[in-house]
């Protein structure tokens, strides 16, 4: 009989006995993989500068270290702002056809009205797009891809209507402005390390830096906490339009012309690459502006230096498209990573 009872205790207290969990992931080695997918970015864009000054003398110049930012002071404008957007869970694919239309009604403008008018319309136009995508997007709930893929459209045909061709001879202040230099910096540098700066400490010194985050990661939650969520959401894409416009500006200035057909082709391609890269998610919730900045270098560094290694642009598309890939397939290691217990 205490045989019996005694097995039957032991059974007992074997089947109520709480199961321990699958091991999925060693702790350390999550930390590790953790560590490693936070500086391959950095690592990586080291590398690939030193593998290019190792091909070519001209890569490691002050001259052409300044070229590469100064050629790519749009993308780390628009890529700074876009990044909150992201960070929000939400996207713009329309920059590239917005800032070719922002190109060419600015250099209409300024052929037609002068400097100060011709800045003011690039500006303007860049804004209503954003207020737009805002409107539809932030406040009415449409979808932020299908709103923001017609304007994709839209934008790029009305460029092309308005340019037919090329636009130039801008006013000599504003030509001059796209190679100027201040102090050693190229004029187009500094706006951007400017717009780059107020982003930083926009998201790391106030609350709405810690409000996008929120409505990131939970947007319904977000809203019953307090945050007003449609005009955040809304803002940043109003945001997005005035650093789209910046750029845009910047982009003509540099250029002295306006090319209706290919200003600002492919260049939402190149925004997401570096957002991605930066580790900013499709779905938010999560980003370091400085990472993205990093990730616009990176690309920069990458295009530069296939151009001084005599590489056609047709491979240098495909290596960016294969970066966008990689950004992403690092996005989901992350993913996999964090999610590991």
């Amino acid at each position: 009989m205490a045989v019996i009872t005694m097995s039957i205790t032991l059974k007992t207290s074997q089947d109520t006995a709480p199961k321990l969990p699958e091991p999925r992931l060693v702790p350390g080695w999550k930390s590790l993989g953790l560590a490693i997918t936070r500086w391959i970015l950095p690592v990586a864009t080291v590398l690939l500068m030193g593998y290019f000054a190792s091909q070519t003398p001209v890569f490691f110049t002050a001259d052409n270290l300044l070229a590469i930012a100064a050629q790519n002071a749009p993308t780390f404008i628009v890529a700074a702002v876009f990044a909150m957007l992201m960070m929000a869970g939400y996207v713009d694919l329309s920059v590239g056809s917005v800032l070719a239309l922002v190109g060419v009604s600015a250099g209409l403008a300024l052929n037609s009205w002068g400097l100060i008018p011709g800045v003011l319309v690039g500006l303007a136009v860049g804004i209503a797009a954003g207020a737009l995508n805002g409107v539809l997007i932030g406040m009415l709930s449409f979808s932020p891809i299908v709103v923001t893929l017609g304007g994709l459209a839209a934008a790029r045909g009305l460029a092309q209507y308005m340019g037919q061709g090329s636009i130039y001879g801008f006013p000599d202040a504003f030509a001059n402005f796209g190679s100027d230099s201040t102090f050693g910096l190229p004029d187009v540098v500094i706006v951007a390390l400017t717009v780059c700066l107020i982003s930083l400490i926009t998201t790391s010194c106030f609350p709405v830096g810690r409000q996008i985050i929120a409505i990131g990661v939970n947007a319904r939650a977000a809203f019953l906490i307090g945050i007003r969520v449609k005009l955040v959401v809304t803002m940043l894409y109003i945001l997005t339009g005035l650093a789209v416009g910046i750029a845009g500006l910047l982009q003509i200035a540099r250029l002295n012309s306006a090319p209706s057909g290919t200003l600002g082709d492919g260049f939402e391609v190149i925004i997401l690459t570096a957002v991605l890269l930066g580790g900013v998610p499709f779905t938010g919730g999560k980003g370091s502006i400085w990472r993205v900045l990093v990730g616009v270098w990176l690309i920069g560094t990458l295009r530069n230096g296939l151009i001084l290694l005599d590489i056609g642009t047709e491979l240098s598309g495909i290596i960016t498209g294969c970066v966008l890939v990689m950004a992403a397939a690092l996005e989901a290691v992350r993913y996999f990573i964090h999610k590991s217990k």
